[in-house]
């Protein structure tokens, strides 16, 4: 099956000029989930991961799935204010500013093997930021996974140190 062709581009979202890569035409696809949940899981069996840590929103959606087939827990990491516990939190740049992500504390013990994922791969900025939280709080970082990479934006090269996969790659937009 080709999941490419179930990713909708949706112009001018969230802002004028960007075209938005939309998942939920994906997510409504029983085939469709189902083959990239499968296609994502081949990235990472055998490697013993043990922690799969999600980034808000849509990074929840196929980390929880990876997490269950794994046999290993999920962590999520939200934006400023989402998580009631005690946080780690982590600067990040966006194109048009700064942004913070967080992690419970208590989400990430020393030694644990980490498989970080997200929907989109863009500048990379968040994945960074994420991968920087993991480490600070002792996990390795055994992988990092996406469904979809927008190449011609380079994000990729902020996480040239990390094992990376994406499922979907545009060369422009």
């Amino acid at each position: 099956m080709d999941i490419k062709s179930l990713i909708r581009d949706v112009p001018d979202f969230p802002i004028k000029g960007i075209i938005f890569k939309d998942i939920t035409t994906l997510l409504k696809s029983a085939r469709g989930l189902k083959t990239a949940s499968e296609e994502l899981l081949e990235f990472a069996k055998g490697k013993h991961i043990n922690k799969v840590v999600g980034i808000e929103s849509r990074g929840f959606i196929f980390g929880c799935l990876l997490a269950e087939k794994l046999d290993a827990g999920f962590v999520p990491i939200r934006k400023p204010g989402k998580l009631p516990a005690e946080t780690l939190s982590e600067t990040y740049t966006l194109e048009y500013g700064e942004d913070k992500i967080e992690i419970h504390k208590d989400a990430i013990e020393p030694g644990d093997k980490v498989l970080l994922h997200d929907d989109l791969l863009a500048t990379g900025g968040t994945m960074e930021a994420a991968a920087k939280l993991i480490e600070r709080m002792g996990g390795e970082i055994i992988q990092i996974s996406f469904l979809i990479e927008l190449n011609f934006l380079k994000g990729r090269e902020k996480l040239k140190k990390y094992d990376v996969h994406s499922l979907i790659q545009y060369d422009s937009e």
